[in-house]
Order: structure tokens, then C-alpha cells, then sequence
């Protein structure tokens, strides 16, 4: 499988002229993604968070259609009527839509039909970038923010098709085919070589927070702002899996003390010990579910796939915390985290990778890639946030309750896609995701 490299964006990225080869690029990677699939892989739903790969496919090319070439291409007709009915996501600005939970009941219409569908209005949007100088400076606006939607579909491409294919019988890995199961009758463990984690002091202060660079954000991390942080200390790496596995056996899951109430009451209902994707051998062996399929427990890797709550307990048992989202930022503004050399989906790993043996213990590392980072923060708008009119004022504002920002980015995430100032949302209870853990105090 191929994937497709694209250029961190900068401030000439939103230049008309620019945009046809970063929106075939874009468009590009999101087929790539599901070309290891069989046909039936795309139309499975085996959980509520969880899309077929089909429907992100017809539901981002919605996007295009609905947003850009409904209002800006003359004489634009669209692709199908019942489409706009079948993958409008959550906008209730646009009308009546399947719910969420019914995604994996459109068997119709066929996968050969949403490819048409990409190609119809991919040969469209040629058109409309062709003479995007001559349109308003809303339309520009749009096709950034329409390449961005695209690549957050990509990240939940990825982490979707794992959790679906992990729900069959046969395991099958992503990256060697659909076709098997794998054979786990003669795995090896794998070494652990972890470095101990240190800790690295941030001073404290009056700091900027929200994107303050040229280029692309979401309105969520406007407007830029002022915060006061007290001094506290980083943890150098992210928590790895031999770090949570000694939480397990020291009866992590047991002891109701490490817990917040809610997520003690759902571990035990849910029957959480582990991490999602870990399994058990009837020897003791640890294996985790990956790219590959069934493997051994890579010690040195990052922890992944855990809640918040399983990840304020592991803080609560090793004697630290979860930093806040300001916190972080100011972290990662302090040691001067770049995107560059990270493990993004372009890395093809598809999983989080362990820090290499000789990297530096004075730096911070892992802050940008691998893991989504759990904060302590909650997704609120920042001060003076007010949200947009129309349609896509629905785009993040209306999630900014009962959630929880992580930082960072992961493994899933495109590397054109991701900032220092991104926040990410997800409920406290989510786990498919690529979402870990590093340590303040």
C-alpha cells in the first residue's frame, strides 16, 4: 500500500493555485487507506464510534458536493438525490440524515457506486479549482477547511478499520492481507527495552495559548489567549505498555482507590484489566491486536487505545497526573516540538512505535505523533470563542460539553493535518482511538 506524503502546510497552502495537487494528494490518500479491504470490510459497523470505511468514503466526498460545488459550480447537479439522506454526518442545518447508528445497514448503494461518486466530484472540483481565484475568499476557505475534514476522516479511517477487522473471528491483519488468520502457536515475546522515563521541568508563567502562525486552524483553537501556569514537571516520553502492564498486575483494575467513581463503576461493568486490543494466553503470555493481527506485547511501545479514566488511574497508582491541555502546550512550545520525524500515518506503521534506546533523556519526546495525550481539561471554548452561523457552526461548536481534550496527535493522524495548538475531544470513556498517557507532577 502506498501512501501519500504531503507537505506540512504553510501560509502559501491556501493560495488558490496551491490547491489542485494538495486536493488530489488528499483525495489519493483516502482510497489508499481502504485498498487492503475486501468489498464485504467496508460496510461492517461492530460499534456505535465506529463508521465503515465505505460510508467515510461517500461522506467526505458529501463535504465536497455539498459545501463547495452546490454553492460555488454553476450549474452543478448532484451525483444522487438520496445521497445528501444517506452521508450528511451530524449536521442538522442540512436536513434529515441515517442515524449514526445505522451507518452499517447500507449494504446499498454498492462500493463500485461511491467510487463513481468520489470521481464525479472529483472531476467537479477540478472545475471549481481551476477558477477558484476568481471566486469569493470564502471558497479558498472552504477547500482548506474540506482537505482537513478529509484527513480527519483519514485518522478515523484508520482507527475504524482496526477495530473492525480486530471483531473478526480470524483476527486479520491490515497490513498482510484480508484473507487469513494468523498463526499465534509459536510467538516469540518480544525483549522489553524501555528507557526509564525522566522528569523535565517546565518554568512557570504567563503564556499565549491557540494558534498564533500563519495558515489553517479550526476555529476551536481561537481565539489565542492568556493563561497563568505554575511551574510543574513532564515526564520525557509516554507511558509504555511494560509501564501499564506493572499497573495490571500490581491489581491496578482492582483497587477502586486509583479510580474516578464513574470509571470504576464502568471498568467493573464493562469488565475492563487491560488496555483495548490486549488478550491474554492461557499460559499468561500477553498478545495485543495490531497491524499485523495477533503479536506479542511490545513492552517498549506506547501504551494506546485506554480511556481516560484507565489513564487518571495509572497517573493516580505511579504517584503523578495527568498534565492539563495548557499545560501541554506550553510543554511543547518550552522544548520546541515540531512535527517533524514523528510516527504519523504517512509513517505506514499504523501503530505507536517505542523511543528509540539512545534518545535524549534531557529532551521531551513523543509530544507530537504516536499517541493522542490525555489532558485534564475539558473541551470548553476558549475565551471569547463564538461560534460560526450556519452549517458549520455545527462543525465544533456543539460538541464543547462533557468531553475531554487530548493533544498531540498519533500514528493515525496525517502529518500535514496536525498543529501544536490542535485539540482533540473525545468522551471519557473512549478507547478506540489512539489515545495514551504521559505523566505531570
Amino acid at each position: 500500500m502506498t501512501l501519500v506524503s504531503l507537505p506540512l502546510p504553510t501560509p502559501t497552502a491556501t493560495r488558490p493555485a496551491a490547491l489542485p495537487a494538495h486536493y488530489q494528494a488528499v483525495r489519493a490518500q483516502s482510497v489508499a487507506l481502504v485498498q487492503p479491504l475486501l468489498p464485504e470490510d467496508t460496510v461492517v459497523q461492530p460499534a456505535l464510534d465506529v463508521s465503515p470505511p465505505k460510508w467515510h468514503l461517500a461522506h467526505t466526498t458529501w463535504f465536497w458536493e455539498t459545501f463547495l460545488l452546490a454553492n460555488y459550480l454553476p450549474g452543478y447537479e448532484v451525483f444522487h438525490p438520496d445521497y445528501a439522506f444517506l452521508f450528511n454526518s451530524y449536521y442538522n442545518s442540512l436536513g434529515s440524515r441515517v442515524n449514526r447508528a445505522d451507518r452499517g445497514t447500507l449494504s446499498r448503494p454498492p462500493l463500485a457506486d461511491v467510487y463513481r461518486y468520489r470521481a464525479y466530484v472529483d472531476e467537479h472540483m477540478a472545475t471549481l479549482l481551476d477558477r477558484l481565484a476568481e471566486l469569493p475568499a470564502a471558497a479558498t476557505e472552504l477547500v482548506e477547511l474540506g482537505l482537513h475534514h478529509e484527513q480527519q476522516h483519514q485518522e478515523l479511517l484508520a482507527t475504524d478499520i482496526k477495530y473492525i477487522l480486530s471483531t473478526n473471528p480470524l483476527a486479520p491483519g491490515y497490513l498482510h492481507g484480508s484473507n487469513g488468520s494468523n498463526d499465534n502457536k509459536n510467538i516469540t515475546p518480544i525483549t522489553p527495552s524501555t528507557q526509564i522515563a525522566t522528569w523535565l521541568t517546565v518554568p512557570g508563567g504567563i503564556y499565549s495559548i491557540g494558534h498564533q502562525q500563519a495558515g489553517f486552524s479550526f476555529d476551536n483553537e481561537l481565539p489565542v489567549h492568556e493563561v497563568l501556569v505554575a511551574p510543574f514537571e513532564l515526564q520525557n516520553r509516554l507511558v509504555t505498555n511494560g509501564d501499564f502492564l506493572a499497573f495490571i498486575e500490581a491489581g491496578g483494575y482492582r483497587q477502586f482507590q486509583f479510580w474516578l467513581g464513574e470509571g470504576w463503576d464502568l471498568a467493573n461493568r464493562e469488565g475492563w484489566g487491560a488496555p483495548l486490543y490486549w488478550s491474554q494466553t492461557a499460559d499468561g503470555q500477553w498478545l495485543r491486536y495490531g497491524p499485523t493481527g495477533l503479536a506479542p506485547l511490545n513492552l517498549a511501545a506506547p501504551v494506546s487505545h485506554i480511556s481516560f479514566y484507565e489513564a487518571d488511574a495509572y497517573a493516580q497508582w505511579a504517584g503523578a497526573r495527568l498534565p492539563t491541555e495548557a499545560e501541554w502546550e506550553t510543554a511543547a512550545r518550552h522544548f520546541g516540538a515540531t512535527p517533524e520525524g514523528g510516527n504519523w500515518l504517512e509513517t505506514g506503521y499504523f501503530d505507536p512505535q517505542p523511543l528509540a534506546a539512545d534518545a535524549d533523556p534531557t529532551q521531551c519526546h513523543q509530544l507530537l505523533g504516536d499517541c493522542w495525550e490525555w489532558t485534564y481539561s475539558p473541551y470548553h471554548p476558549y475565551p471569547g470563542y463564538q461560534r460560526a452561523a450556519g452549517a458549520l457552526g455545527e462543525y465544533n461548536g456543539k460538541f464543547m460539553i462533557n468531553q475531554l481534550v487530548l493533544r498531540g496527535g498519533s500514528c493515525a493522524t496525517p502529518e500535514s493535518h496536525i498543529r501544536l495548538t490542535y485539540r482533540n475531544f473525545f468522551h471519557a470513556d473512549k478507547r478506540w482511538q489512539f489515545t495514551g498517557l504521559r505523566l505531570a507532577r
